[in-house]
């Protein structure tokens, strides 16, 4: 594969900056048509890599790409997942260049969808080309690649439901996830889950005059604070009554083996620009991103935030909330445990009401697993080091459904890193990583039985 790479390099990333130029992004109604051009030149790349069929599905949002490759119907099939919606780019005056114009420099390929998840995508698309012109694919590959991931897949598990013969397969092989660094090599075992909660606090029913009313009548943004100040324990628990109920604690054994991954709590502060932490006290960093749930404020806004002095009181005061949740705790359950939490602790003097947003389930993956233990060796060969498992800190909601509805686990080879700044201004993804993957994913292949 590494001689293929340098055979088809530049045209690999002409193809590649080709899906990065199409502004696919799904929160936005403004760019259905990009959704679905962006889906067709996909079903295009599958074809000319090799797949028998491949084409664009309709949903009830956007559109699905499905592609296959049927070598012999008693070999193991891999259902290869992955998204090509992106984040919206906004704030745009922090991009260094147009986020859809990708350039390539100091090794890193810079674009929105660079990494999350288009560049990641590509390279199953370019190792199934190898393994195909080599003759050396040994398995049945399907292709399913969605364009609602980061709007939390609201369209995907009914098609899912609606063609689960169509999607039969042994292993859900995923490229969306990060590793702890370019040298210390990864494999995530399992990711956390999502709650997401949209908050509006009301207290009179129009802005009022700051001086004449205030001290007198509640204000909604002060009353918000006070309610989201609540929601954190000064252990840095989350204060919810039965938040926890579901949450099994790690053996000291689960919590050695995590411990196994490096981590160097001085450069991790000096990339975050942070001269300090903060969170659930007990716990190690890594063990709070990976292993415990946490509640976070997404957004938060009211009243008057434009130039100079507006002395109001405000009407209205809005905060979004996301909780990261661990296998186990389940997001419907927490999303009503926590809305009916914020309408109890509500004074009297305003009015609260609550939005369900996005939601979805954690998961955990065997490392005993024939598939791990492949990818284990795959990585391992390619980076020169065995990788170590990881807990994901993120969501990726869909994949608990895909694991329930067509009872296969999903295995994360992820080669992301935290430098590409993903859902962030100025998201990259190094080239190293980008070949490295590709390997990777070709030798994964090769060593699942």
């Amino acid at each position: 594969m590494k001689a293929y790479i340098e055979q088809n390099r530049d045209r690999f990333l002409e193809e590649l900056f080709t899906l990065l130029r199409i502004p696919s992004i799904s929160a936005k109604p403004e760019h259905k048509q990009d959704m679905y051009l962006c889906a067709e030149t996909l079903a295009d790349l599958l074809l000319e890599a090799g797949a028998d069929e491949a084409g664009v599905c309709d949903t009830a949002g956007h559109p699905v790409v499905f592609g296959q490759k049927i070598i012999d119907p008693q070999a193991k099939t891999v259902l290869v997942y992955g998204h090509y919606d992106v984040q919206p780019v906004e704030p745009l005056d922090k991009w260094t260049h147009d986020p859809f114009d990708p350039q390539v420099s100091d090794g890193a390929i810079r674009s929105r969808g660079a990494n999350d998840d288009k560049g990641q995508l590509f390279m199953h698309v370019k190792a199934f080309e190898y393994l195909v012109r080599s003759g050396k694919l040994r398995h049945n590959v399907k292709f399913l690649f969605e364009g609602e991931e980061e709007i939390s897949s609201p369209s995907l598990p009914a098609w899912i439901k609606a063609h689960k013969k169509l999607l039969k397969a042994d292993l859900c092989l995923v490229s969306d996830t990060t590793m702890l660094g370019e040298d210390i090599p990864s494999i995530n075992c399992g990711m956390r889950g999502l709650s997401y909660l949209e908050i509006k606090v009301t207290g009179p029913d129009k802005d009022l005059h700051s001086g004449h009313f205030g001290g007198t009548v509640a204000n909604p943004i002060q009353v918000l604070c006070e309610m989201i100040a609540s929601l954190i324990g000064e252990d840095g628990r989350v204060a919810v009554p039965g938040f926890y109920d579901s949450v099994v604690e790690l053996s000291p054994a689960d919590r050695r083996m995590l411990a196994k991954a490096p981590f160097d709590l001085k450069e991790y502060k000096e990339f975050l620009g942070v001269r300090a932490l903060r969170g659930e006290k007990g716990y190690t960093p890594l063990e709070r991103v990976g292993i415990r749930p946490c509640l976070d404020v997404c957004g938060i806004w009211g009243g008057y935030t434009g130039a100079g002095a507006k002395t109001v009181l405000p009407s209205e005061a809005h905060a979004k909330i996301s909780m990261r949740l661990v296998p186990d705790q389940r997001s419907a359950q927490i999303t009503r445990l926590v809305s009916r939490h914020l309408k109890k602790i509500a004074p009297k003097c305003v009015r609260v009401e609550v939005k369900e947003c996005e939601g979805g389930d954690g998961f955990l993956i065997p490392l005993s697993s024939s598939a791990y233990q492949a990818a284990s060796r795959a990585i391992g060969e390619v980076y020169g080091k065995e990788p170590v498992p990881a807990r994901g800190g993120g969501s990726i909601a869909i994949l608990a459904e895909v694991q329930k509805i067509l009872g296969i686990d999903p295995l994360l080879m992820g080669f992301g890193l935290e430098r590409d700044t993903i859902h962030s201004p100025n998201e990259s993804y190094l080239l190293k990583q980008f070949f490295s993957g590709m390997e990777s994913i070709a030798k994964f292949y090769e060593y699942w039985q």
